[in-house]
Formats: structure tokens, C-alpha cells, sequence
């Protein structure tokens, strides 16, 4: 399906989260429809969606029927099971494509992807058991980190190895679970490039975002980042080479580190991206449109950035605040919906416009 789909098409979002939701105000911006699939009951998306299905995974009549309702179908993570994506994409196409899923699913294929185009990636090693850990750590060295190959997000399915002595408890702690190991990397701060790519090849990347964690979990993003003219064009060409290397129809986050000695792939999402929610207020085309745009086959939208702004994440208690930030000039609150707080949950985010592009 290369044509357009036109005004009134149904897009299909499997995940009914946050980014589902502003996908789907996205959407009907441009006129669009959606129907939202998402095993759990309530989700932040169906308050905007045209339709939610409420069905589990490996609910094959319901899959069925979700993918025969729409037009294209994308996703807002990416860990869905591959059975699932099976039955739908007898139907219809998805987009971003299996390909990136695959990547992104699994650590050590991503690091085996990125590291084979030739991009910088930090010291990993494939981890089974205790022997593989011992041997990684003797060449890799500590302090490292160790992740479950799969399943993991907002720093959780990790564990610190500070020294060779805190192996075994992180070894544990994986419960079993595939893991790689990552040595650390020596990085003055953390980058991402929201890119995108249309079905036919064209390449849009927004500026580089400066980011900075807390507990693991985004805190801010701000624009601009603290970068060299070199390391900024860098980043945005490294972003399109993964982009056009795995065919990829839609947008993705692509997480830097910047060292001394260039900059160092940390992981890639394919999908919209937490560190791209500045753009909603910073461009004209944000990241939820420009996605629309892509597996829509519309053309890619111009993303070029129009003011600063610094993103915050409102995660947990956070809430509590949005009484006072509502009052803020150039703040703009964008909340998710969700009726439970709980810790560590994103709750929303603000963006607070700081001035004209600098």
C-alpha cells in the first residue's frame, strides 16, 4: 500500500498508553480515524480513540477483526508477541515494519545491529549464566550494567555491577532471563534524534534533545543540546542510516552518548518517543503528526524547530504541581488521563517554552 490513505481512513494503534492517545489526537487532526487495541480495560487512548478493542494478545478472533477494521496498523511498543503480529499482518501492513521490531526487542540484536553498521555502540557481551558473566566482566571490567535481553524499560530488568563482588545478585536478579552486559560509558551527557522516514525513503530528523534521568525514568528534555556543529550533524545522519537500513516507515527515538570521542549509540525505539514530546510545542509538524504522516503515506511534515523549550516528565506526585505549573506563562500542560497516581508512573508532561529559537 504505497497510495495515501485518504481523509477518514482508519489507522489501527496497537497499545492504548499515552502515546497511543496523542497518536490518536494526532490523527484526527488530519482527519483521520482510530481504533485503538489494548488488553487492558480503560486505557488513556480510548478516551480520544473512535474505537477500542479490549482483548488479550493472543486473542486471534479478536486480532482478526481488529486488523479487517482498519486501514494500517502501528504500535506504541514494542513488545508485542510475534503470533500477534502474525495474524495481523495477513491483513494489513504495519508500519514501522517487522524488521524493526525484531531489532528492538532484544538487546543483543540491537547491539549486533547497530555495532554491524559500522555505529559506536558501548562494550557488550551476550549473557547466559555465571561463567559468561565472569568472562564478560574479565574483559569488559566494572563498574557495567546488566540487562534483561528483553522486556525492559524506565530502567527496570537492571542491575549495577560496581564490582566483580555484585555479580551474582545481579546475576539474580535477571530471574533466569537472557541478559546482555554493557560496560559503562564514559559520557558528558545523554542525546536522542526523533527521526522519521515516509514509504518513499525521505528522511526528516528533528534537532537533537539534551536528556537527563532520574531513577532511570526521563526527567527532562531540553532543546537546544549542549553539542558541537559536528556532533549534531552526526547525530542526524547516524539517526537516517539506521532509519533507511531497516526500511523503516514511520518515526523513531534514537538515545546518544556524547563522549570525547564522538557519539555512542545507546538504544533505539521505534516508535514516538518520550523524548520527543518537546516537539509538540517547539514545531509546527510535532513527532505524533509526522508519524501519522509516515504510515499514512502522506509526505513527512517540515519538523524544523521554531523556539527553546525544555520538556519535563510529571511522573507520580508530580500531579500535585499541575495546580501551580497551570498558572505558568509559556508552560503548556499535556496530562495523559490516567485515574491512578502511583510512583513512577507518568502521569503527563509540560512544556515550557523558554524563548525564540537560540
Amino acid at each position: 500500500m504505497n497510495n495515501p490513505l485518504p481523509t477518514g481512513a482508519m489507522i489501527g494503534i496497537l497499545g492504548g498508553g499515552q502515546l497511543g492517545r496523542m497518536l490518536s489526537v494526532a490523527a484526527s487532526r488530519l482527519g483521520f480515524r482510530t481504533h485503538v487495541y489494548e488488553p487492558g480495560a480503560n486505557p488513556p487512548a480510548g478516551h480520544v480513540a473512535d474505537r477500542v478493542t479490549t482483548a488479550g494478545y493472543d486473542n486471534i478472533d479478536a486480532l482478526t477483526a481488529f486488523a479487517q477494521s482498519v486501514d494500517v496498523v502501528t504500535y506504541e511498543f514494542e513488545n508485542i508477541p510475534t503470533d500477534a503480529l502474525n495474524v495481523i499482518e495477513a491483513i494489513r501492513p504495519i508500519r514501522p515494519g517487522r524488521e524493526a521490531l525484531r531489532v528492538s526487542q532484544d538487546r543483543m540484536v540491537e547491539k549486533d545491529f547497530l555495532s554491524g553498521l559500522g555505529l559506536s555502540v558501548a562494550p557488550y557481551a551476550n549473557i547466559e549464566n555465571a561463567a559468561d558473566l565472569d568472562a564478560a566482566l574479565a574483559t569488559i571490567g566494572a563498574p557495567a550494567i546488566l540487562k534483561t535481553r528483553r522486556f525492559g524499560y524506565d530502567g527496570k530488568g537492571q542491575a549495577r555491577i560496581m564490582a566483580a563482588a555484585d555479580a551474582a545478585q545481579a546475576l539474580a536478579d535477571m530471574a533466569g532471563a537472557p541478559a546482555v552486559l554493557e560496560g559503562f560509558v564514559d559520557f558528558t551527557h545523554e542525546i536522542s534524534v526523533i527521526a522519521a522516514r515516509g514509504v518513499t525513503g525521505e528522511v526528516a530528523c528533528y534537532d537533537p534533545g539534551e536528556n537527563v534521568h532520574k531513577d532511570g525514568i526521563l526527567a527532562t528534555t531540553t532543546l537546544p543540546a549542549t553539542l558541537t556543529g559536528a556532533h549534531r550533524m552526526d547525530a542526524v545522519l547516524l539517526a537516517g542510516r539506521i532509519l533507511n537500513a531497516l526500511d523503516y516507515v514511520g518515526v523513531m527515538g534514537v538515545e546518544l552518548f556524547v563522549t570525547p570521542k564522538g557519539l555512542i549509540v545507546n538504544e533505539i525505539a521505534p516508535r514516538v518517543h518520550n523524548s520527543g514530546h518537546w516537539t509538540q510545542d517547539g514545531c509546527v509538524i510535532d513527532q505524533f503528526e509526522q508519524h501519522i504522516r509516515a504510515v499514512a503515506g502522506w509526505p513527512l511534515g517540515d519538523g524544523s524547530r521554531h523556539c527553546d523549550v525544555v520538556m519535563e516528565n510529571l511522573i507520580g506526585d508530580d500531579m500535585d504541581r499541575v495546580p501551580t505549573i497551570a498558572r505558568e506563562a509559556n508552560a503548556a500542560l499535556h496530562l495523559y488521563g490516567k485515574a491512578d497516581v502511583k510512583p513512577g508512573r507518568k502521569m503527563g508532561h509540560v512544556n515550557r517554552v523558554i524563548g525564540p529559537k537560540s
